[in-house]
């Protein structure tokens, strides 16, 4: 009797722009009965474990690191630096940038937004001028994202900090790279970023459950001027403890650490400047097919400028609500989930199903990334979407050059 072929059988994959893909080796680390949290091979791994987030960071200053996801990460970073009142200022380009300023108000801040359209970068001369008019200083920080995952825009932080020297501000400059660390070149201290903020389900291949607040000696010192900082949330005792559990602030997710010191180790085996060669090969790859397929049809890229688009993430948008059912087709033809738009149209409007997402973030090679590409011609194909040929092609050719 013949049978009917399942395409989607087999192992799936994920690629959303986080959690990403998480490796064998550290779900290996993971799978073993609970350690011993007082004494023995958990605690002193720790030191090298801060030293090697350093390296992936960029910096010889402090890391702190919490249980909790990206956003009690910038929970976590204001709380040590903001309190009821001060004003900061925030760059908004996207849903995180959005996410980061409530998270402000949330704990009092007084917040001045600068608004750029979605898929376009910061505004510097807009933030250079708000700067430049706050005389008194009342600004504390300017909280900027590296990578918004909503609509894959990468901003120039470089330029940001250049922007805030050349208006001689003395506010700190806060970076969010939840979804950059260990994928876009990020370069912490050289680029004289103050505060940086990632978790671990995106550049660092670890399953959701930490977060990490990287923080200079500028930042330590707006900390120690502090009139009240939440014992849970002080990144003080975090960075520099006297005791295992200090580096948690109670009992440490324990399984979490094995995974991170696993990836760590692999970050360490690859290289940090050939991990970022990897994601900037792959990212090109994926552009050159979407360019390939926009030649007809609805099929856009949100970031039209390839020199402020992430390697991390790529989003996209077709005519509502192709994007939905094609998200929903190779997921349930293929095993192929792509991420769904977000912060592109409010939730509940039709536009919503015009957009989805593709992480290429984390552990993905070069037969992940094709069949990822396949995956969506196939789709497109099934679906009756219109679109131009040759984009295998064109993304083969640049993964056959490298």
């Amino acid at each position: 009797m013949a049978g009917k072929p399942n395409p989607a059988a087999g192992r799936g994959y994920l690629a959303i722009p986080g959690p990403s893909v998480i490796p064998e080796a550290v779900l290996n680390a993971m799978h073993r009965p609970a350690p011993n949290i007082y004494a023995g091979e958990l605690p002193d791994m720790m030191p090298g474990i801060m030293a090697d987030l350093k390296k992936v960071a960029r910096t010889g200053h402090d890391v702190a690191i919490y249980i909790g996801n990206g956003h009690a990460a910038w929970e976590a970073a204001l709380a040590n630096v903001i309190e009821p009142g001060d004003q900061v200022l925030v760059p908004r380009t996207g849903h995180f940038s959005w996410g980061w300023g409530d998270t402000a108000e949330g704990l009092g801040g007084d917040v001045v937004n600068v608004d750029t359209p979605l898929g376009q970068p910061m505004d510097m001369a807009r933030i250079t001028e708000a700067l430049a008019d706050d005389s008194a200083h009342r600004i504390k920080a300017v909280l900027a994202v590296h990578v918004d995952t909503s609509t894959s825009l990468r901003n120039d932080i470089a330029a940001l900090r250049a922007a805030m020297d050349a208006s001689g501000h003395p506010a700190l400059l806060m970076v969010d790279c939840i979804a950059s660390l260990a994928c876009d070149v990020f370069e912490m201290d050289d680029w004289g970023v103050d505060v940086m903020v990632t978790g671990c389900q995106k550049g660092l291949m670890v399953p959701p459950g930490m977060s990490f607040v990287f923080f200079n000696d500028k930042a330590a010192a707006v900390r120690a001027k502090m009139t009240l900082v939440s014992r849970y949330w002080d990144w003080t005792p975090r960075a520099n403890p006297g005791m295992f559990m200090q580096y948690w602030h109670g009992t440490a997710p324990t399984h979490h650490v094995y995974g991170l010191r696993t990836a760590l180790d692999m970050i360490q085996a690859e290289g940090i400047e050939n991990i970022w060669a990897r994601h900037e090969l792959f990212a090109r790859a994926i552009w050159a097919a979407c360019n390939a397929w926009g030649q007809l049809g609805n099929l856009r890229m949100t970031v039209r400028d390839p020199a402020c688009r992430s390697h991390a993430v790529t989003g996209l948008q077709l005519e509502s609500p192709q994007a939905t059912a094609l998200r929903e087709w190779t997921e349930a033809h293929l095993g192929l989930t792509l991420g769904i738009g977000l912060g592109m149209a409010p939730a509940g409007d039709p536009a919503w199903h015009g957009y989805f997402r593709l992480g290429h973030m984390g552990h993905v090679n070069g037969h992940m990334i094709m069949g990822l590409l396949g995956g969506i011609q196939s789709g497109m194909t099934a679906l009756g979407l219109e679109h131009g040929s040759g984009a295998l092609d064109a993304a083969s050719e640049i993964i056959a050059g490298s």
